[in-house]
């Protein structure tokens, strides 16, 4: 799918590859950050203009990023029927508002796989659009500066710096699940303690 979707880059332009970016900030597996980096590669070959792709590039993730806020937004009140009584969601929802610009400015370039769940939680979790915007937009900037700058440093060795990268993300998203399941595991101890110490003896 990725050498089919990059030859109709090379055939379209900026254009379908702002398209391509929307599309993957909504979810749908195109393989966002390979053609990022392929989108640099191509514009140190004389294929793209390389101000043209980055702003299509970057207006296309950013509106992508805001319909999935969105879709975050509206699905709010059925998430808080269903879990706003659990202390567990309660207490996570508090440390994510009070984390948020970093966590959506992290997962826009450092660990993409995150991106699109990071865009559902910020807007079921009541944080301001303005500042989720700010942080995204940052983000994104520098990931299609960043992998767009490597995919033209090295040129026709493009694939290389994908796999690596694709590997290191791997690598970053398993760090993050595994310290993601201990701080949960050591919350939900905490909150039972603090159940017991309540109990009245009998």
């Amino acid at each position: 799918m990725s050498d089919y979707l990059l030859t109709q880059i090379i055939n379209h332009g900026s254009p379908l590859f702002a398209l391509l970016l929307f599309l993957g900030a909504l979810g749908v597996p195109v393989g966002a950050s390979l053609l990022v980096i392929a989108a640099g590669a191509f514009s140190q070959q004389g294929i793209l203009t390389w101000y043209s792709t980055a702003l299509f590039g970057l207006l296309g993730a950013v509106l992508g990023d805001a319909i999935s806020f969105g879709i975050g937004y509206y699905a709010k009140d059925w998430v808080d029927a269903h879990l706003g009584k659990s202390p567990a969601w309660s207490s996570a929802r508090d440390t994510f508002d009070s984390r948020a610009g970093t966590a959506v400015y992290l997962t826009r370039f450092l660990i993409t796989a995150l991106a699109v769940p990071i865009n559902l939680i910020a807007g079921g979790s009541g944080i301001r659009f303005r500042r989720f915007m700010t942080y995204d937009a940052l983000g994104e900037l520098t990931w299609i500066i960043l992998y767009g700058g490597l995919g033209f440093w090295f040129g026709t060795q493009w694939e290389l710096v994908s796999n690596f990268i694709s590997n290191f993300g791997g690598l970053l998203l398993g760090i993050v699940f595994l310290v993601g399941g201990v701080w949960l595991g050591l919350r939900h101890w905490k909150i039972i303690e603090e159940r017991k110490q309540n109990i009245p003896e009998a």
